[in-house]
């Protein structure tokens, strides 16, 4: 009485931690970093945009969103990126999304057909990667092939080295950048390859680019940007973000899908019958998010700070090194699981295994496994206060 692809999902990673640590009380004040949750203050304009649009809270939202939300999703995505002017159309090539993490699932419904070539399709993801991406395929029916994303790869997948084979019976990849959760940045050319591969076997590139605002140095590139230059507009390409991490307002749950003219048309009317819409308030409150650069810029130096501090905490013990992108710390530990346990248990700091971000490979090794992933996500005392401990637990781990 149920759809038992189902029974091809595992649990989820925090509900796997949850019971890993089930039964442990920490004698000490409790952070959990275990979750990439940002816990800034929202941005001031919010609230004021939110109050303006109180009387829309009793209209159905559209499907399509509203044109200024369209409009100020292309505009950013244009001056983000450099885009030529008009590449970007916000009648055809945008639509709205409740966060990008119900976009990257529902695109597996898009993208997935019966059959590829005459065979059961399949979905390539990075190893380690964002578990919303297996869940995706498995209940489409795809098979989920993990491309390697180790550390001597430079933690990306490298797309161009799967099989003949695999790529004649792929429907759709995801790419993560900056990556989720390692933190590495794709470069222009990278993606380019990715984009060129997709056209000559025929499948979808979803591209996740939720933490492309979070950054050290230099602005991530991304796929509209390589789809622009490459001069052969957006076709089998689709790109998502959101608000969650840019903003720091993860519960608005308000983002995008950027791409083909042709996908998008079909998204939406998929998401017509799913209902995924944003109210018309969050719409008008995201609308203005979009359009302000300077709230941002000082998200970003809050967690430049941040992994200053780790820096001078964990110099170059336990393979550290300062993320491209992203607000999280790859420490490789040994055993993730141990770490993660003792953490909780000495330092009261609750942080996430990367055995749970991974599958084993053809080697039965599992990528993930020695690392932990630490979400630098609260504020700047709290976190330096949890990374000093996690330090003095990890030295006394160390054989």
């Amino acid at each position: 009485m149920y759809n038992n692809r189902l029974d091809g999902l595992t649990e989820y990673p925090f509900q796997r931690l949850a019971a890993l640590l089930a039964g442990i009380e920490p004698a000490v004040p409790t952070v959990n970093m275990g979750i990439g949750e940002p816990q800034h203050e929202p941005p001031a304009l919010l609230l004021a945009a939110l109050s303006k649009s109180a009387g829309d809270w009793g209209k159905y939202p559209p499907t399509a969103g509203t044109p200024v939300y369209r409009a100020a999703v292309t505009a950013w995505c244009t001056r983000r990126y450099e885009l030529p002017a008009n590449f970007l159309d916000p009648e055809k090539h945008v639509l709205p999304m409740a966060g990008t993490r119900e976009g990257l699932f529902m695109a597996a419904q898009l993208c997935v057909p019966p059959r590829k070539n005459g065979q059961q399709p399949a979905v390539l993801m990075p190893n380690p990667f964002y578990q919303v991406y297996f869940g995706a395929a498995v209940m489409a029916d795809a098979v989920p092939i993990f491309v390697p994303a180790t550390k001597n790869l430079g933690f990306q997948p490298d797309y161009g080295a799967v099989s003949e084979s695999e790529l004649a019976r792929t429907a759709m990849i995801y790419i993560c950048t900056p990556a989720n959760p390692q933190g590495t940045v794709a470069n222009l050319a990278r993606l380019k390859d990715i984009v060129r591969l997709a056209r000559k076997h025929d499948f979808v590139v979803v591209s996740d680019e939720c933490y492309s605002e979070i950054y050290a140095d230099a602005p991530p590139p991304g796929m509209l940007q390589a789809c622009a230059e490459l001069g052969e507009g957006l076709k089998n390409v689709l790109v998502f973000n959101s608000l969650s991490k840019r903003s720091s307002v993860p519960g608005l749950r308000a983002g995008f899908v950027a791409g083909d003219e042709d996908l998008i048309a079909k998204f939406s009317k998929l998401r017509a019958h799913a209902g995924a819409v944003q109210p018309l308030p969050v719409m008008a409150a995201a609308t203005a998010l979009w359009n302000d650069e300077a709230h941002v810029e000082l998200n970003r130096t809050l967690y430049r700070a941040k992994f200053d501090d780790a820096a001078a905490i964990f110099g170059n013990t336990h393979g550290f090194y300062r993320p491209a992108g992203g607000f999280f710390l790859w420490l490789d530990v040994g055993d993730g699981e141990a770490a993660a346990k003792e953490l909780w248990r000495s330092a009261g700091v609750r942080v996430l295994p990367g055995r749970y971000l991974a599958r084993p490979q053809a080697n039965a090794e599992n990528p993930g496994a020695p690392y932990i992933r630490v979400a630098l996500v609260h504020d700047q005392s709290t976190t330096k206060d949890a990374l000093v401990r996690m330090k003095q637990i990890l030295e006394g781990m160390t054989p």
